[in-house]
C-alpha cells in the first residue's frame, strides 16, 4: 500500500492553492464538483464537474463563487471555463426525481454522476461543503469550497449558468410564476404566485409551501415535467402530453439524470 501523503494548503494562498498543492503531491488532475438549485422549490437540480488545466491556462479571469458574480460575469466565466477546461460535465435532475428520491440523496448522486461523466478520470475530487463518496478516487470536502478552490468555483459557475438558462426557458412556458427572476427559489413574489395560480408541473412537491399551495387549490398538482438534452442545449418540455414528448413510465436510480459532457478536443462542445 502506498503511504498517504500529507498536503498542506495555506488559508491565504489563493483560489488555485488546492490544485497546485495536489499537483505537487502527484495527485492530479483534480476535479471540482458543485450544484445549483438544491434550495429551490421549483425547477431542476443541476450538478457540474470541472477539471481545469495546470498553469496559466487554468487561471480563469473573474473566477469566484458563482453566487458572488453578476449574471454577465458568470456568463463570461462560463465561456472561459468551457473553452479552457480539460474536461467538464453537467447533470440535470428533473423536479419529479428530486421529489421521488429526496434532495440529499439526489444531490449526492448527481455530483457523483458528474464526476463519472468527465472524459478524463481525475486523480482527486474536491467537493463543496459535504463529502461525496463512491467516485473511485480520494475526495476532500472543502468548507466554502466554491470560494477557496478554483475547480469547485468553476463547477459552481457551470451549474449555475446552466440552471439559470433552464429557468428562463421555464419562465417562457410558465410566465405566471416569473421563474426568470427568482429562478425557482422561495421568495415572497414566488410564494404569492403559488398561492394565486397553484402548483405548476415543475414545482417540487416535497416542499411545505408547495404542498400547502396544492392543498389550498383542492386539486392534485399537475403531472411532472420531462427534461431533455438536445443538440441545441439543455431544455425543458412541459407535461407529458406536450408535443413530441414520449410519456415517462418511471425511472430507475441509474436513469435519473440527463447529461452534457465537455469534449476538450472540440473546445467543450456538448457530447
Amino acid at each position: 500500500m502506498r503511504p498517504s501523503r500529507r498536503v498542506l494548503v495555506r488559508r491565504d494562498a489563493g483560489i488555485y492553492a488546492y490544485e497546485r498543492a495536489l499537483l505537487r503531491a502527484g495527485m492530479a488532475p483534480v476535479a471540482g464538483v458543485d450544484e445549483a438549485g438544491r434550495g429551490a422549490c421549483a425547477g431542476p437540480l443541476v450538478a457540474a464537474a470541472v477539471i481545469l488545466p495546470p498553469g496559466r491556462r487554468g487561471e480563469i479571469p473573474e473566477l469566484a463563487d458563482s453566487k458572488l458574480l453578476t449574471p454577465k460575469a458568470r456568463e463570461r466565466c462560463y465561456d472561459e471555463v468551457v473553452r479552457r477546461a480539460l474536461a467538464w460535465s453537467v447533470v440535470v435532475v428533473p423536479p419529479a426525481e428530486c421529489d421521488r428520491l429526496g434532495m440529499h440523496r439526489v444531490n449526492v448522486e448527481a455530483l457523483r454522476r458528474a464526476v463519472f461523466r468527465l472524459d478524463q478520470r481525475p486523480a482527486y475530487v474536491l467537493t463543496d461543503g459535504f463529502p461525496v463518496d463512491g467516485v473511485g478516487v480520494p475526495t476532500l470536502a472543502v468548507w466554502k469550497g466554491d470560494r477557496v478552490a478554483a475547480c469547485i468555483a468553476a463547477a459552481s459557475v457551470i451549474a449555475k449558468v446552466t440552471r439559470d438558462r433552464l429557468m428562463i426557458e421555464l419562465h417562457e412556458r410558465y410566465p405566471a410564476y416569473d421563474f426568470a427572476t427568482h429562478k425557482g427559489y422561495c421568495t415572497p413574489d414566488h410564494q404569492a404566485a403559488l398561492e394565486r395560480h397553484g402548483v405548476s408541473p415543475v414545482h417540487r412537491l416535497r416542499w411545505v409551501n408547495v404542498m400547502r399551495a396544492a392543498a389550498a387549490a383542492g386539486v392534485p398538482p399537475g403531472s411532472a415535467g420531462v427534461w431533455e438534452m438536445s443538440d441545441n442545449g439543455p431544455g425543458a418540455v412541459g407535461p407529458e402530453d406536450a408535443p413530441g414528448v414520449t410519456p415517462s413510465t418511471g425511472t430507475r436510480d441509474e436513469d435519473l439524470v440527463n447529461v452534457t459532457a465537455g469534449i476538450p478536443r472540440r473546445g467543450g462542445e456538448r457530447a
